[in-house]
This record gives structure tokens, sequence and C-alpha cells, in this order.
């Protein structure tokens, strides 16, 4: 996916929206900027489908060497599928944020806070400020 279509969570998850019959689906994954600060990572955390999500709401964890990090719901939904491969695969979390290494779908249940959510430009902002 190309970063400057996507919309970002001030907590560094990024969101690729999609229509699907009837519903919104949103797939969510961390940025590179995310990536990089946490250097080598070592374990990730997920939820299982059907896990509800609400904005702000921890739904794993990704721990490095350095730390422990909470992975945040960018959006409100039901988690439809998960990203089984990334578990053994860290990797892919480094090599491709934005393709393979997204986390988890979720089928949206409230769009009322993507507003709050930064495209590209206001988000490559945010990162040069926290340097």
């Amino acid at each position: 996916m190309n970063p400057g279509e996507l919309l970002f969570a001030e907590t560094h998850e990024w969101v690729h929206l999609a229509a699907n019959d009837n519903d919104t689906i949103a797939t969510v994954g961390i940025s590179a900027f995310a990536v990089e600060a946490l250097t080598d990572l070592v374990y990730i955390e997920l939820p299982d489908p059907g896990q509800a999500v609400t904005v702000g709401g921890s739904f794993g964890e990704v721990e490095s060497v350095k730390a422990v990090s909470d992975l945040y719901s960018p959006v409100e939904g039901e988690i439809i599928e998960v990203n089984t491969d990334l578990p053994n695969e860290l990797e892919t979390l480094g090599q491709d944020p934005y393709g393979k290494g997204w986390i988890i779908k979720i089928k949206l249940t409230n769009d009322s806070n993507l507003n709050q959510l930064l495209n590209f430009d206001a988000y490559q902002k945010q990162c040069s400020e926290e340097g």
C-alpha cells in the first residue's frame, strides 16, 4: 500500500479503508517510523478474530529488545482477520510495514472518529517533531 493514501493515529498505527459489500473494512498496521523506533522486534501479541475494539483501546502488544509497546486501535469495530504469519516472521514489520506487515482487519461499526486520524503529511510532521 502507498503510505500517502493511508490514515494514521497519533500512536503510530496506520489504517487503510476499503468497501466490502455494505461494510467498511479497515486494515491496520504500525508505521515504518514506529518499527524503526522500536528496533529489534522479538515478540508480537495478536488478538483473536471476533474481538471488539474501540478507538484508542489496546488490541495487542509488540515487544522489542528495548521496550514493550501496546498496539492501539485507530477505529471502532470487530476484528475479522489477524495476520497469523507475523509472530514467526517479525522481520516483515520492518521490511514491508504497509503491505505484508499488516496486523489486523476490522469491520467498522462506527466511522465517526475517522476525521481525527492524520493524513500522511500531518503524520510525517508529527514524526519529525518527535525526532
